[in-house]
């Protein structure tokens, strides 16, 4: 609890403060390459809620593709069980707001296991999906593999960690610090708030790169215009709240 304790005391990056109540939930995001895209707003606006408006950096806005080992999510008070908790996880994400709280809204979801992908998606709602997803470190090079039979989405992706990034540019920031995620059901908007300390992130050198993803008119086939890695984060959240 010490380490939680630490977690929930450091606020000053945050841009609203903590949520009222205890925690709920339990995770760790590990390992997390994040690739980034500029795409057209009015293609994005499509495949969002109508009740969620599209958040934009400088009048551009984004998707990003995170691929990471998800580990130890748990609910507060009870032990985690590796053979659920902890699984490879990519997911293709763009960025919205709601009440002045800029999060993030899921356009896909792949989780490496059947169980973990079915619990997920029980408790949560969020549009998890099974996929094979395979994640390999090879001397300084690591590869994360994707394939999802169900609607033909494809990431292989070999590279190496560089330096670390000790002067993140305001759209770096905007990009990783989102202490929301917003989700759709039964027509309605829902949201769970999450808190963790500043991602570390560093600098990426991507020797291959295959990406196969469309979401309506969103195509994410060519290079992303951003890149770069974390070491990972520990994160607590809350139940959701109806907005």
């Amino acid at each position: 609890m010490k380490e939680i304790d630490e977690i929930i005391n450091t606020t000053s990056h945050r841009p609203w403060d903590l949520p009222h109540g205890p925690w709920h939930y339990y995770q760790e995001w590990n390992n997390a390459l994040f690739l980034h895209w500029k795409v057209p707003a009015d293609d994005l606006i499509k495949v969002i809620p109508k009740d969620l408006s599209l958040d934009t950096f400088n009048g551009e806005s984004w998707v990003s593709l995170v691929a990471f080992t998800m580990e130890r999510i748990k609910p507060r008070f009870l032990p985690s069980i590796s053979a659920v908790s902890d699984f490879h996880e990519v997911n293709i994400r763009t960025y919205v707001n709601k009440d002045k709280k800029g999060g993030v809204y899921f356009l896909s979801i792949e989780a490496e296991k059947h169980v973990s992908c079915f619990i997920a998606k029980l408790l949560s709602g969020l549009p998890y999906t099974k996929s094979r997803i395979h994640f390999q470190t090879k001397s300084v090079t690591r590869n994360y593999s994707s394939r999802s039979a169900s609607n033909d989405f494809r990431l292989d992706v070999n590279f190496s960690i560089g330096e670390s990034i000790t002067d993140k540019t305001d759209l770096q920031t905007w990009l990783t610090e989102r202490y929301c995620l917003y989700m759709d059901q039964s027509e309605k908007v829902f949201r769970y708030q999450t808190h963790h300390k500043p991602w570390v992130l560093n600098e990426v050198k991507i020797s291959d790169l295959k990406t196969q993803y469309k979401i309506g008119n969103i195509s994410l086939q060519r290079k992303p215009q951003l890149i770069h890695f974390s070491p990972g984060v520990k994160v607590v959240a809350w139940r959701r709240e109806s907005v």
